[in-house]
């Protein structure tokens, strides 16, 4: 089997990792040289911005 393709675009992938500090270490050691705790923060911060995209979506 091969990996599974994530969710989250590189883009928006990307995008939050700036957001958050941590774009020069991807940029330097790629995804896998980011801390457990910068990923779930990733994580965290791309479902509150969906949470709002829906919300927002709703009040149309």
């Amino acid at each position: 089997m091969g990996r599974r393709r994530g969710i989250m675009s590189d883009q928006l992938k990307e995008e939050i990792a700036k957001e958050l500090g941590f774009y020069d270490t991807v940029q330097q050691e790629g995804w896998g040289g980011i801390r457990a705790r910068d990923a779930g923060n990733m994580v965290k911060r791309a479902i509150e911005m969906a949470q709002n995209q829906m919300m927002n979506n709703q009040e149309k």
